[in-house]
Formats: C-alpha cells, structure tokens, sequence
C-alpha cells in the first residue's frame, strides 16, 4: 500500500533529502505540498510531481486524502504543527530535533496516542544498515563490554539561517548534538549518572560549539563535540564515532545520514577487521519505515520512549551550558 504524504514546508532538507527519499521508496506516493509562499510551493509542485499544491499549512491538514505528513518546518514551530497534523488525524514525521524539551515531547506523542496515529522523530540514519551492524558487532561483544563512546559532528558556520536564532530553536546542540546523543543512548542502556558541558555562544545567544562528557550509571563514560565552527563556504564538515570495549574498538569516520559503499573498523584482541556495508539512502528507508507503522506491521524504530530520553539528555546538557 502507498501512503499520501503530505510535506508541511518548503526548507531545504526536504528538497534536498527527504523528498527524494520518499520519491524512490516503494510505499510512499508524493500527493501535496504546502508553504507560506506562493513561488516555492509551486517550485516543489513542479520538480517533485506533487498533485496538490497548497499556499498555508491549514489547507494540508484539511485535506482527508492525505495520511501522513512530514514536517520540516524550523524548530520552534514542531510542537504547533505536529500537535495540529495529529489532531486531524494524520500520522507525523517530524524532523529531529523534534520537540525544545522533554516536556514539549511528552504532549506530542501523548497526542498521538489520543488520536490513535503514528508519531515518529526524523533521525534517518538510524534507519541505516551501516548502524544496524554497528550496534550487532557492539551487542555481539565482539569488543567486549563497552566503557568509552566518543563522536563528533562539526559543519561551516551557517548565513542568514533559523539555526541561528535563539528564539527559533538554533544552535549547535540542537542542530547536531542530537545526532551524537541519540547515537550513543542507543548503544549504552541506561541513564546519565553526571553531565559536564560548557559551550561557546554566539552574538544571538546560540551555541556554536559545545563540548560534553558524561558517565551513564552502568559506568559507560561518554564525550562529545558539536559544532558551527569553520569557516562558512568552505564545506568542511567532520564525523566521528569511536567504541571502546574491554576486548578491543570499534572506528568510524562515515558521516550521519550517509548512503552508498560504507565502512568502520573493529579491533578486537589485537586482530583488524574492516565491515563493508551497503547502505541505502536513508530517508527513504525512513519513510518506508513509516509506513509500515501505518499498517500496523511494525513499531516505530525511533520510539517515543527513546524520543523523550534524548530530550531528557538535551534538557541536562542545555542546563550545564546555560542555554
């Protein structure tokens, strides 16, 4: 069955990444698109073959032939419009980070649950079968039991951007250090016993790059580095995630979101081992994902539990940092 999505703005991720990914997966029809300008709308229409073209967000919602929404809308407008697309009966996929904290989550997918749809947050790369493997080597114990998780994601500085703007939701935490929490709640079950941060902010009162370290109660002890920090124009970016285990490691330099021929490095009692994986594009992996949830046939992988557990590590970080 193909589910009519529905894409609830114009931003530059969904052009660039996840309507590309819904327009190769093999459950999703493209039906509407909508925005608060006229020009874009009718672009998206044009480019991606939407049937139904609308100007204002409301006119989506309204609409009883679409079944699921996207929304990529700037982060201080997820909680308005995902409550809104649910309460009209749509299931929702909203981009990361998909609630300002903890509490804004918990009413999201308590929602959800009123309305009997689905609610899911837009983490595409934890949809990858590059991940997938990764977390079977760490569960397999191949490296033994995990003590020391580090990753790292560093981008150009941003121009004329929402991620700027504190009032907006912006800044490097929230922008990229959801990728790091969420990589590392999902490979350490349990709960943060300290969190240390400190962050440098910019004019606007946004952090533009923050550092964290913290121990889980299981004694897992965890770092990293998020940032906005090189030179903008010069499309410099780094990726990073390092397991260290009592038996060996695991590397990787393959960026979040990444697609196509992937590899990470395990060492383990002193023999070298290279995984190769294929990994197809994971917004599209995302999407279909979603819709078998919307069948019925399977739970969301990104759940509202581990959602809300992300939030709740953010929620510590933003307090340590001062945000």
């Amino acid at each position: 069955m193909a589910v009519k999505w529905g894409v609830l703005g114009t931003a530059g991720i969904a052009r660039g990444c996840t309507i590309p990914g819904m327009k190769a997966a093999n459950n999703c029809e493209l039906y509407a698109i909508a925005g608060r300008d006229e020009n874009k709308v009718k672009s998206f229409q044009q480019d991606f073959g939407f049937e139904k073209a609308y100007v204002g967000y409301e006119k989506l919602l309204e609409d009883p032939e679409v079944q699921a929404v996207y929304i990529p809308l700037p982060n201080h407008l997820h909680k308005e419009w995902v409550i809104k697309a649910l309460n009209a009966g749509k299931n929702v996929l909203c981009e990361k980070p998909l609630a300002l904290n903890a509490e804004e989550a918990k009413e999201m997918f308590a929602a959800a649950r009123d309305n009997h749809v689905v609610l899911m947050e837009a983490y595409a790369y934890q949809h990858s079968p590059y991940i997938a493997a990764l977390k079977e080597d760490v569960k397999s114990g191949i490296i033994g039991d995990v003590d020391y998780i580090e990753t790292a994601f560093l981008t150009q500085g941003y121009v004329e951007d929402f991620r700027l703007h504190k009032e907006m939701g912006g800044g490097a935490l929230y922008d990229l250090g959801c990728y790091c929490t969420t990589m590392i709640l999902s490979l350490t079950d349990s709960e943060p016993e300290y969190v240390k941060a400190d962050a440098e902010f910019n004019e606007e009162g946004v952090d533009v790059f923050t550092s964290v370290m913290m121990k889980f109660q299981n004694g897992v002890r965890a770092a990293f580095n998020v940032g906005m920090m090189f030179p903008a124009g010069c499309n410099a970016r780094k990726d990073r995630l390092y397991i260290h285990g009592s038996k060996g490691c695991i590397d990787s330099a393959v960026e979040y979101n990444q697609a196509g021929e992937l590899s990470y490095t395990i060492v383990s009692e002193g023999k070298k081992i290279e995984r190769k994986i294929t990994a197809k594009q994971n917004y599209t992996l995302e999407s279909e994902q979603l819709g078998r949830c919307i069948e019925n046939r399977e739970q969301p992988y990104v759940s509202p539990e581990f959602s809300i557990r992300n939030a709740q590590l953010l929620d510590l970080i933003f307090e340590k940092i001062g945000y």
